[in-house]
């Protein structure tokens, strides 16, 4: 599918969008599988309905039924080519300051300082609550390895998930790497301070 998806044009971002959002018949923001295999028709993809109902399942991560625009996209993409790969553990290798192979909140609070955090310096949040929020954010996008649950760590490949799906929006390598240059400092070409949230 993805073969064809790319000989035609298709694998774009903007292009998968529009697909999307022509399927989706009933507006719903998500995929019935009558709506997918309607897609899966109008791709010209040559899949018979034994086949699209495979895919529909393997595009299914949440189990719920229904397609999302995210699990479309990561389905239709796929993982982050090594390219991508190598540069989100680069980002991790820096995150991971005692080098176990997983991020901790003890790592977290030696890069950032949540202290200037506009909730921290209200009161509406503690420091650790922003540094625990961080670690949320990529354990959110947890893999389907049943020991990547979410446990206040993350693993490598929770890290490597969270970038697969930041991955899927960003059409070329060479914005993506400046994306990650920018948000993790990786050619160390720029002084960087303590910040918060993301901030170097």
């Amino acid at each position: 599918m993805r073969t064809k998806l790319a000989a035609r044009g298709s694998r774009g971002i903007q292009g998968l969008g529009r697909s999307f959002k022509i399927a989706d018949d009933d507006n719903s923001k998500q995929l019935s599988p009558e709506e997918f295999y309607k897609a899966i028709h109008d791709f010209r993809v040559g899949l018979n309905r034994k086949d699209t109902d495979r895919l529909f399942a393997i595009f299914d991560r949440d189990r719920s039924g229904e397609i999302d625009y995210e699990e479309f996209l990561r389905g239709v993409r796929g993982e982050m080519n090594d390219f991508r790969k190598q540069l989100s553990m680069k980002a991790f290798v820096i995150m991971d300051g005692d080098g176990s192979g997983v991020i901790e909140i003890n790592d977290i609070r030696e890069k950032y300082n949540a202290k200037m955090h506009p909730d921290v310096k209200s009161g509406k949040k503690t420091e650790d609550e922003i540094l625990f929020e961080f670690i949320d954010t990529f354990e959110k996008h947890h893999s389907d390895n049943v020991e990547d649950q979410r446990d206040g760590r993350v693993s490598k490949a929770e890290w490597t998930e969270y970038y697969n799906n930041v991955s899927m929006s960003v059409d070329r390598d060479d914005y993506f790497e400046l994306m990650m240059n920018n948000a993790w400092n990786l050619k160390k070409d720029r002084v960087t301070k303590k910040g918060w949230a993301g901030q170097n």
